[in-house]
């Protein structure tokens, strides 16, 4: 009789135990969403410098005939009228000439 007397109140205790840990709104649920959270905000972060560049960029282009022209001259190869292009070659993808008598 006392034996049960304090196994009920001690599975009563073990049953909320158990909810509080791993119930729908338990600990391990509150961590996991908080996890979510901070992987969610980093993203946000990294999402609003993103905007925030692109922001700049859309301004620069708009406004900064410089910028405008550095982007013309890289992207598409654009030149200025009797403007003049030297292009090297890189040592690596030249090939030495074949020796003289022989062919390639």
């Amino acid at each position: 009789m006392r034996k049960r007397m304090y196994l009920i109140p001690a599975g009563f205790i073990l049953f909320i135990l158990f909810f509080t840990v791993f119930g729908e709104r338990g600990l391990l649920r509150i961590y996991h969403l908080n996890k979510d959270r901070q992987e969610l905000q980093k993203k946000a972060d990294t999402l609003k410098t993103d905007n925030e560049s692109l922001r700049r960029e859309i301004e620069a282009l708009k406004t900064d005939r410089r910028y405008l022209e550095s982007i013309a001259r890289k992207e598409f190869g654009l030149v200025r009228p009797n403007e003049i292009i030297y292009r090297f070659s890189s040592s690596a993808t030249r090939t030495a000439p074949p020796p003289a008598g022989q062919k390639k």
